[in-house]
This record gives C-alpha cells, sequence and structure tokens, in this order.
C-alpha cells in the first residue's frame, strides 16, 4: 500500500494491542480493504463475499487468513470461523454495511452487532476515507497512483447494553448503538481529513 499510494494512518494506537478487536470499516471503493489490511497495526481477517476467492486471488486470501462468507444465506462456517478469531484474541475486520456504497455507514446489517455482543470484543470504528476521489489514469478502477488515502481510527468501544442479553430486540439496539457511534467516527474523520 504504502509503495503504490500514500496512506496516512490516524489514531492507530487507539486499537488494542492485544485481545479480541473488531474493526467496522466504512466501504465505497474495493481498495478500502487491503488499504486497511495494509496499514493497521495489527493483521486483520475480513470476512469477504465467496465470489472473490476465485484462482489465484482465493488462494492467497485464504493464505492470508481471510475468512469466505456466503452473502445470500446464514453461513454458519464463516460465522464460526469469525467467531474463531475473536475467541483466539484476533483482529476481525467486517464492513457493517455487508457491501460497497456510499461508504457512509448509512444501513447497518445485524451480522456487527452479533459479533460484538456474542464475543464482548470491543469495536474499534475505521474510516478510509479518498479511495474514491481521483480515478488514475491507467487504471480506473483504482485511485491515482501516489495519491493520498487517510485511515482514521476512532475510539473503541462495547456494542452491549452491559446485560448480556443476546435476544433479537438487544441486537436491534446495539445495531442502533453501533450505527450512531460509527456515524460520529466518520464525521469526526472527515473534519480531521478536511475530506
Amino acid at each position: 500500500m504504502y509503495g503504490l499510494w500514500r496512506p496516512r494512518v490516524l489514531g492507530a494506537w487507539r486499537v488494542p494491542s492485544s485481545g479480541p478487536v473488531i474493526l467496522a470499516v466504512n466501504h465505497a471503493h474495493n481498495l478500502d480493504g487491503p488499504m486497511l489490511m495494509g496499514t493497521a497495526p495489527r493483521p486483520v481477517h475480513f470476512l469477504i463475499k465467496k465470489e472473490a476467492f476465485v484462482g489465484p486471488l482465493g488462494t492467497f486470501l485464504e493464505g492470508i487468513g481471510q475468512l469466505k462468507v456466503d452473502r445470500h444465506s446464514t453461513d454458519r462456517t464463516a460465522i464460526g470461523n469469525a467467531l474463531g478469531v475473536l475467541e483466539n484474541g484476533g483482529v476481525l475486520g467486517i464492513f457493517p454495511e455487508g457491501t460497497r456504497g456510499e461508504g457512509d455507514f448509512a444501513s447497518l446489517r445485524a451480522g456487527l452487532a452479533y459479533f460484538a455482543v456474542r464475543s464482548g470484543a470491543p469495536i474499534v470504528p475505521v474510516a478510509v476515507l479518498g479511495s474514491t476521489d481521483r480515478p488514475g489514469r491507467l487504471v480506473k478502477a483504482l485511485p491515482r497512483l501516489r495519491s493520498r488515502v487517510d485511515v482514521v481510527f476512532g475510539d473503541a468501544f462495547a456494542a452491549g447494553d452491559g446485560s448480556g442479553r443476546r435476544t433479537r430486540k438487544a441486537l436491534d439496539e446495539a445495531t442502533v448503538r453501533i450505527q450512531e457511534r460509527l456515524t460520529d467516527h466518520l464525521k469526526n474523520a472527515r473534519r480531521l481529513t478536511g475530506r
């Protein structure tokens, strides 16, 4: 990442140095996940759509510990693998919106709340900004080479309400709390970076 672009990483010290943690990342461009993997202070295991695991790319993704998920059904294997990352004290990366979009956390899926409430792992919000600003001249699908991309880590927080409940209502309430925190972090990251 540092050889092709100019990442500016802010707040990486906010990621706990050990123990389970979930990085909740906005997702506006295909570069966002690799940019976070290349700049995060700890190795990150992302839930990635199974369609990406084809040919040499699939072998590479599995080799670096990424997790295959079927987004069109309840993928119990992916859920177990993700919980296993957290149980082993690792870092799970999640795009809470489920797919690429505006990257504004406007519509969250329930998966992030489920993993956070079930595991008790803190969530660290992450904003990747600049990946969609200026397309490259040679490869239009990527940002211009040597352009700046900001990766801003926020303060860790607990998703649950402290009751330990895992009911549908508790997960819905946690999703609302998470969305508020992620949206606030994104606003702050835009203010800090001027984007």
